[in-house]
């Protein structure tokens, strides 16, 4: 080998297209969204999770949109931290970097404990140790390999997720005709039924059903992945968001007319299930319940995976340590040590934290980091556009300006336990940086180049 290949520093493979970002960028977010909170998102809306989960689609495809204009801005794999460094202060970005490190971990750590007590429902047999460190393993091996593979993985779990999401939609429509016809009221009532309607529960609703669409973020960290990024990434990650919003919105209206709200079900937590057992019978319960394990899976797998890129995007720019952090394994060009680093994580995590408690931690870090990319898209757009030569349109400051806004409304309304362990991880953060810099007296950041 010649001294010259020796010397060319290894980059992140950029082989990705429009479609396969799209596909996983649906697999992150996950075509079953709203079936696990369904019961959830029903209960708080009372019984508006229709119109619940498309307010939660507008709401958030305005960050969607700040995300988008950014990463044409920042084409780079740090994602939300990469844009709050390079526009607003290398510190914050550090800070906002770190608290969605908190989202990118504890999914996958999450995702590991509910799957292997999934396991345990289906197999009683199987000790819950067996079940976590297989399922930790699993998502490091399916991280390991190129993101090419990963790519074509996603396709085929996409395609047996939305084959199962078809099933459903036609078991619960003959269910209906079996019933008899439905009047146009009834056809509405998932939409709005003036019996139950209340703005209070409707707000209510639309906070819970945003869960819904967290980890679409997850795009952006894929930057250096995709052809020609200034435009794919904006379409992918409002696309994913539209995707995931009438995917959703179908998935809940009929599961809500086969089970009205005012008939409560066996457990909020699997209602959903429930709902697919009445509509399609006792095969389609199991179906429905192999399926959101795979649907697990791949959410896991996309969102260790993104966690991946955000490390090493600080780790390149050494705001975490560079030999780590920032190392790409050369054949397969893929941060490995950090998809190894997460693995464990989730492999001892899940017999530290529990299921809700993680859940629970999963939309402070999320929402951080929402809010500092609509407040950087803010800047860059519609403050500093003059600066650049650049026009303002009305829309640049009213998409960031909604964005901010809904998530900082979401942020402050979350458990007390939640904004507590998650303000311990970011005073954590905060340390961290003030001993690496000498108090801040030095940049936490040194940012690299980065080829387009």
């Amino acid at each position: 080998m010649s001294s010259a290949s020796t010397s060319t520093p290894v980059r992140l493979d950029r082989s990705l297209s429009l479609w396969q970002l799209l596909v996983m960028g649906v697999i992150m977010v996950q075509p079953t969204a709203p079936m696990p909170p369904f019961g959830a998102i029903s209960a708080a809306s009372g019984g508006h999770a229709v119109s619940t989960v498309l307010i939660a689609m507008c709401a958030m495809m305005l960050t969607a949109l700040s995300y988008g204009r950014m990463a044409r801005a920042y084409p780079f794999a740090g994602s939300a931290y990469t844009y709050v460094a390079r526009e607003i202060h290398p510190a914050l970005g550090f800070l906002t970097g770190w608290s969605l490190l908190l989202d990118y971990i504890v999914n996958p750590l999450i995702c590991t404990i509910w799957c292997a007590k999934a396991i345990i429902g289906l197999f009683p047999g199987v000790p819950y140790a067996a079940g976590a460190l297989f399922f930790a393993l699993l998502f490091t091996m399916l991280n390991m390999r190129g993101i090419r593979a990963t790519a074509r993985t996603n396709e085929v779990l996409a395609a047996a997720m939305g084959t199962v999401v078809v099933w459903m939609v036609v078991a619960s429509v003959r269910y209906l005709a079996a019933r008899g016809p439905l009047s146009f009221a009834d056809l509405l009532i998932p939409f709005y039924d003036p019996t139950r309607f209340t703005v209070a529960q409707l707000s209510t609703g639309a906070s819970v059903a945003v869960l819904t669409y967290i980890g679409f973020d997850g795009i952006s960290t894929l930057s250096e992945e995709v052809h020609d990024p200034k435009r794919t990434i904006l379409r992918a990650i409002v696309g994913t968001c539209f995707i995931i919003g009438i995917l959703s919105a179908i998935e809940v209206y009929v599961a809500q007319l086969v089970w009205p709200a005012s008939k409560p079900y066996p457990d909020l937590d699997t209602a959903y299930i429930h709902v697919a057992g009445l509509a399609g019978g006792p095969l389609l319960y199991s179906v429905m319940s192999w399926t959101l394990i795979v649907a697990t899976i791949g959410s896991a797998s996309g969102a260790m995976l993104a966690g991946a890129r955000l490390l090493y995007g600080m780790g390149r720019d050494s705001a975490l340590p560079k030999a780590f952090f920032g190392y790409l394994e050369p054949h397969r060009r893929i941060p490995s040590r950090n998809v190894l680093l997460i693995g464990i994580v989730c492999g001892v995590g899940a017999f530290l934290i529990s299921y809700q408690l993680g859940a629970e931690l999963l939309n402070f870090g999320a929402l951080i980091g929402f809010m500092g990319v609509n407040l950087s898209s803010l800047l860059h757009d519609w403050f500093r556009a003059p600066a650049r030569g650049a026009s303002r349109r009305w829309h640049h400051l009213l998409a960031p300006a909604g964005g901010f806004t809904v998530c900082f409304y979401l942020w402050i309304s979350l458990n007390w336990k939640a904004r507590l362990i998650g303000i311990v991880w970011v005073l954590f953060g905060l340390a961290y940086g003030a001993w690496k810099t000498g108090g801040f007296r030095r940049e936490i950041s040194t940012f690299a180049e980065v080829s387009e």
